[in-house]
């Protein structure tokens, strides 16, 4: 993309992005994070209605009676991006590419934030950490980021969820709200790491898929490219049986993506490319606000 196009894409995800973000957003995304950004203050006794994620645990050995921490709320949070860069991301046959919804899904979510007066970071990741970006604040650091977003090329097009989380964990010592961002293709096992980053972080998973992920048209013999491997194969989509494969496949993964993050206590929301964003993303933010 030469530098007048991107300009030009840049301007029109910020007029469209910034526009949800002040008038949609940026109430919905202050109550779903308000008092996420807290510091450890002092423990008390523990009061009925308190939160039992709350118990320190070492207190209450000592005394023998159950102990809380009490925190204070941060007057600025810091928010971060996980962005998939992964050759998948360039597919999109019905709607946008998933990664022009990416682009515009974290833009948005950027500009709600520096609405709330937040800093903002990114970690670009396929199957190995590609580019992160630390955390700041103001329009001008936002305009990188979806300058970035828009033109970044990937080293690798493989996937690996787990590296992105572990590099969360170890590179951001002040607790976020981070949302990870990906259509979530991806065999490696990463409920060890996603767990342990939403202990330290408040995490959230966006997938943004494509329905031809899930299901495929009877339109005869096609030839079909695994986008991250290169890999080809020619596929009989007329067979009613190599369809109902296709999809069963589809439905065990998210089987498997859905059970793996309501088992680390994060929220999912699930995006197609043809589908309006801004309902899956203010659902998730009630989800998060209650």
């Amino acid at each position: 993309m030469d530098a007048n196009e991107l300009l030009r894409k840049v301007r029109q995800i910020e007029i469209k992005t910034r526009g949800l973000s002040q008038n949609i957003f940026a109430g919905e995304y202050h109550t779903a994070f308000k008092g996420r950004g807290v510091t450890f203050s002092e423990v008390r006794e523990y009061q009925p209605g308190d939160d039992i994620r709350d118990i320190d645990w070492n207190v209450t050995a000592r005394h023998n009676k159950p102990f809380v921490k009490v925190y204070e709320e941060e007057r600025e949070l810091t928010v971060m991006l996980l962005i998939d860069v992964s050759g998948s991301r360039d597919f999109g046959a019905c709607g946008d590419s998933k990664k022009e919804v990416m682009a515009e899904l974290a833009a948005t979510l950027a500009f709600s934030s520096i609405q709330n007066n937040d800093k903002v970071g990114v970690i670009f990741f396929s199957d190995k950490i590609e580019k992160f970006i630390p955390p700041k604040k103001g329009r001008k650091h936002i305009l990188l980021i979806i300058r970035e977003i828009i033109n970044f090329q990937p080293e690798s097009n493989g996937t690996d969820i787990d590296v992105a989380l572990r590099f969360l964990t170890n590179a951001l010592k002040k607790r976020s709200a981070a949302f990870l961002i990906s259509d979530f293709i991806d065999d490696h096992d990463f409920f060890s790491s996603m767990s342990i980053a939403n202990r330290k972080h408040d995490l959230a998973a966006i997938q943004i898929y494509d329905r031809r992920d899930s299901q495929l048209p009877a339109i005869g013999l096609i030839r079909m490219k695994d986008m991250e491997t290169g890999a080809e194969r020619w596929v009989d989509t007329s067979s009613a049986k190599v369809r109902k494969l296709y999809e069963r496949e589809w439905y065990a993964r998210q089987q498997k993506l859905s059970s793996t993050v309501a088992r680390c206590g994060v929220d999912l929301a699930s995006i197609a490319t043809d589908e309006d964003y801004v309902k899956a993303l203010l659902a998730l933010f009630r989800r998060r606000g209650h």
